[in-house]
């Protein structure tokens, strides 16, 4: 509980009609969860106007409603506050209300098309291991210590998300690591938050269908890094090609990693197998658990961002040592007769691509690689004829199989993903839209010591279809499977 004018502390305001003096309860964008004397905040989203609901969160209760267009009539008794961004002011309210949980801890953020789950986690072990109390904000999950709570977006909306970090301060977490995706930036679900880091993994093709444009896309990227205060670390990527660009207008300190450029912390891979990584970084020769030269990158990340926070070098690089990744990321099992499972979580082109060259790289020679993949519904179109030919293009054999269809015809999204593929890929695949059958048959195709990538989905434990989300994990499906192949 607190007043409305200590929550309006740096929002500004357009017109306001009614009182502010005047006690908040709590905050709400979903009027369903208004109570008495709360603050319902009324969001334009893709789908639905929060102003259509502004009558039904007073009839609920909520005495103080923040929109973008005033109401025709007014309540006798009730403050409108018009501004100009709901999506902005609700976030900026949030962290008031909640009493800046952001400035009690070092708020740690990773964003990039790929990695920002396997930095993230690795963060959050890492920091544990070293000693700490951490909070975990990512796409498989939320963890406050051992403390696991499940994760419904990337990033929380901006009520939900500074109500988990005000618990993670009463719980005495002194690290928070955080993904911050393209929607929570753009939709200002991470506005007023102040973080210690920012990390830029990589930027490839992925949300244009939210976005619209790739310019658009990296815009939104390069916000997070032009908004870091200058006694922040801003870390980049400096082999991806818009490593340099993402950290131009940052105020904050700069540090950058890479395997192939020039950076402060530079890594070299001498050994890459099912059995980890063998690494130079900055000429000090490292084990890892982790596979593959993704991993290489997202380890040397993790390192950065210890660095800046002044940990010893010695202990980080040890506990890095045994660290295992994120799960539904490079998960990989191995069945009866050898042959090599791997669930991965890659969705994108790019990360698709990665995970296979990886795959490449592990293979003795002889083996095949059968990849099952699809493509998500009510989402990017234009990248799935591009993830069917690149599964061809590195693979044996391929089966394309439905991922999320949500409100689509799965059909239809694998027609689109077939008509991307060459003359030469079309002889490698077969299409079979019901996901547990693409992978029995997968599993069947294989012989002893072959590869088979189920792809995707990674560590979701469901399958969404015309609204349902049925029940559906590819790890245990698979090793289910392959247990009993023979």
């Amino acid at each position: 509980m607190t007043s409305l004018q200590n929550i309006l502390y740096k929002v500004h305001l357009k017109q306001v009609q009614g009182t502010t003096d005047k006690t908040v309860v709590g905050i709400a964008i979903d009027s369903r969860e208004v109570q008495r004397d709360f603050v319902f905040v009324a969001i334009k989203g893709e789908k639905v106007d929060g102003h259509s609901y502004i009558n039904k969160a007073i009839e609920l209760g909520a005495t103080i409603i923040v929109c973008e267009d005033l109401p025709k009539e007014f309540v006798n008794e009730i403050t409108y506050l018009q501004v100009n961004n709901t999506h902005e002011t609700v976030a900026i309210m949030a962290h008031q209300f909640y009493n800046e949980p952001s400035t009690k801890v070092k708020l740690i953020g990773v964003t990039g098309t790929n990695g920002k789950t396997t930095i993230a986690t690795v963060l959050f072990k890492l920091f544990t291991q070293l000693g700490y109390k951490c909070g975990l904000i990512s796409t498989v999950q939320n963890q406050i210590a051992n403390e696991i709570i499940p994760a419904t977006h990337t990033t929380p909306d901006a009520v939900s998300l500074n109500a988990l970090l005000q618990k993670m301060v009463d719980e005495n977490c002194t690290h928070i690591f955080m993904e911050c995706s393209s929607h929570a930036i753009h939709q200002h679900r991470i506005t007023a938050l102040q973080f210690a880091v920012g990390i830029f993994s990589n930027i490839t093709h992925d949300h244009l269908d939210y976005h619209k444009t790739f310019d658009e896309y990296i815009k939104v990227k390069k916000k997070f890094f032009d908004d870091l205060p200058s006694n922040a670390f801003a870390i980049s990527n400096a082999d991806d090609r818009r490593g340099e660009v993402m950290l131009q207008n940052t105020k904050a300190q700069k540090m950058y990693y890479a395997l192939k450029s020039p950076a402060n912390i530079k890594g070299k891979i001498l050994d890459n197998a099912l059995t980890g990584l063998q690494m130079l970084i900055n000429d000090i020769e490292v084990h890892f658990r982790l596979i593959g030269e993704f991993n290489a990158y997202n380890l040397l990340a993790v390192y950065a961002v210890a660095i800046c926070l002044n940990e010893d070098k010695a202990k980080v690089l040890t506990a890095l040592s045994l660290i295992t990744g994120a799960e539904g990321r490079f998960d990989y099992i191995i069945g009866n007769n050898l042959v090599v499972g791997i669930v991965d979580y890659a969705h994108t082109p790019d990360a698709l691509e990665n995970v296979l060259a990886t795959i490449k790289k592990l293979r003795k020679g002889h083996e095949q690689v059968i990849t099952v993949v699809g493509c998500g519904g009510d989402r990017d179109k234009t990248k799935r004829p591009i993830m069917a030919q690149v599964a061809c293009d590195y693979s044996d054999k391929v089966i394309l199989t439905s991922d999320n269809p949500r409100t689509e015809d799965a059909g239809q999204i694998l027609k689109e993903m077939e008509e991307g593929l060459s003359s030469s890929a079309k002889r490698k695949y077969i299409s079979i839209v019901d996901r547990r059958e693409a992978i029995k048959t997968a599993v069947m195709m294989s012989n002893a010591e072959d590869i088979i990538l189920v792809a995707g989905k990674g560590h979701e434990k469901y399958q969404d279809i015309k609204g349902i989300k049925h029940p559906f994990d590819d790890k245990e499906i698979l090793k289910e499977l392959l247990i009993n192949h023979s």
